[in-house]
């Protein structure tokens, strides 16, 4: 028998649909590799009783013939989802070990579509983070090497843990979330596919917050048919989260294959950057040329405001993060270190509970809000943020369909090598993603290649709001061109 998991989500949907396995032995399989595979440290937590349990309920339902669309298929789930009875953390010590009484909106649907938990997986510490480095856990590894060389490398964050994981088929596809380009940018760095919905397209209820006018939760999986799949049970509208939009969810999984024949893509002339590295230069001339075979017209086009998004973002998100993390004071959840008044166990909490980036992302914050430095810096930003938005209206406004970019200024680097000395240095890796959370608007990252130490990576198609059914169409084409990549194993 093929090893059960190197099969895609499609794959294993038609084997169960045959009998040529159960669900059991899927989640089975799956449980053996993390196993193995604990030195990628892309698991937090483990739930092997719950994974056979739910297993056992996906080949009752099949058995009868009414499986649900992902009925069987074991799932990781990033840290930040609440999963009633799993200890949530968000990868923080100040959380403790929270054990939330609900589940989030998006995992009880995927639940429903009889999707298999196999566990919580890693993150950024509070989703802030873009290499996997802050969590209270430790750093996620990238199953990803050099050519010969055995140097650790990150899998990108924050949704890192989901990414590795995918990788590594350690799951068959995993929840993230994306505040300036965490599915996105950990996809591109481990070859596999990560959608950042329209903002509202999925609920955020259950989630913890990070910047609430940025996130937006989706999948990473190893196709782009996959990702498509899992889209489709974690999108709709939730009236628990007053962001979320009620339109009708589309069957993401029909877009894949059609025809993109005379469809308008933009390249936007902000994205070539001074000092770009000429293998990601080649890499996006390569994929638009695919599309451009695939019949697609590609368009110059202009973002203007492109060079403000990546300071108004490290405004207005740290803005929004120290006003959400305000409720973490050790009172009525989580770690709690005693003081000797109130105000004493409030600053004791918080100082041991939360890492250096998400004390330096709060301090920001209350800064740029503060009565003197509120119009200065975070209206400022908020008005950048309208530019920006239009400029993407404006362009789709001309008839451009999508537009492609690069995902990530360069391939994964090593674990400690950035950020240590100038935090700035870290931010820059979201430099082609944080456009996309401050208009609102979808993007998803498919593999493209690799670089000359062998190292994935990725591009990045925008699309218009709510039009994701595009998104995987073009990005299947990319796919079929370039190829599916699986990191060699050594873990």
């Amino acid at each position: 028998m093929t090893d059960l998991t190197s099969l895609t989500i499609a794959e294993a949907r038609s084997g169960l649909a045959s009998k040529s396995f159960t669900a059991l032995e899927l989640a089975d399989a799956h449980l053996a590799a993390m196993e193995a595979a604990r030195a990628l440290n892309a698991y937090v937590r483990e739930t092997p009783d719950q994974a056979r349990e739910m297993a056992r309920q996906a080949d009752a339902r099949l058995q009868k013939g009414d499986g649900g669309p992902l009925a069987g298929i074991p799932l990781g789930i990033k840290d930040l989802f609440a999963t009633k009875g799993v200890r949530t953390t968000a990868c923080s010590k100040i959380l403790g070990n929270f054990v939330p009484t609900y589940e989030s909106t998006i995992t009880s649907q995927l639940w429903r579509d009889g999707a298999v938990l196999l566990g919580k997986l890693n993150n950024d510490e509070f989703a802030m983070g873009s290499s996997n480095e802050t969590s209270c856990f430790g750093p996620v590894t990238n199953p990803w090497r050099r050519d010969g060389s055995n140097t650790t490398l990150v899998p990108g964050g924050s949704s890192g843990g989901s990414a590795s994981a995918v990788a590594a088929m350690l799951c068959m596809g995993a929840t993230a979330t994306d505040t300036g380009g965490s599915i996105r940018q950990p996809a591109a760095f481990t070859a596999t596919v990560g959608m950042k919905p329209t903002y509202g397209r999925c609920s955020r209820w259950g989630i913890v917050a990070f910047a609430s006018s940025l996130d937006q939760a989706g999948p990473i999986g190893r196709t782009v048919r996959d990702t498509a799949m899992l889209m489709r049970s974690m999108a709709g509208h939730d009236p628990k989260d007053t962001t979320s939009v009620d339109r009708p969810v589309p069957d993401y999984e029909a877009a894949i294959g059609r025809s993109i024949k005379g469809m308008r893509i933009g390249i936007p002339r902000e994205y070539r950057l001074d000092g770009m590295p000429a293998e990601i230069e080649k890499l996006w001339r390569e994929g638009a040329a695919w599309l451009k075979s695939a019949g697609a017209e590609l368009v110059e086009v202009s973002l203007p405001h492109t060079k403000y998004a990546l300071p108004a973002y490290y405004i207005v998100a740290p803005a929004e993060a120290s006003s959400n993390l305000a409720r973490y004071d050790g009172v009525r959840y989580g770690l709690r270190v005693p003081g000797r008044g109130i105000k004493e166990m409030y600053e004791a909490t918080r100082a041991e509970g939360f890492g250096a980036e998400v004390k330096r992302r709060v301090m920001i914050g209350t800064y740029v809000l503060s009565a003197g430095y509120y119009d200065a810096y975070y209206l400022r930003a908020q008005k950048v943020r309208t530019l920006i938005k239009k400029d993407f209206e404006d362009c789709f406004a001309k008839g451009v369909q999508a537009i492609l970019t690069p995902a990530t200024p360069s391939a994964a680097f090593g674990i400690g090598e950035k950020g240590g000395a100038d935090p700035v240095e870290m931010y820059l890796n979201d430099i082609f993603t944080v456009t996309v959370n401050m208009a609102g608007l979808p993007g998803i990252a498919i593999p493209a290649g690799k670089d000359a130490q062998g190292l994935p990576l990725g591009l990045q198609l925008i699309g218009r709001p709510f039009d994701e059914e595009t998104l995987f169409s073009l990005g299947e084409v990319i796919e079929r061109a370039a190829g599916r990549f699986t990191p060699p194993k050594w873990w």
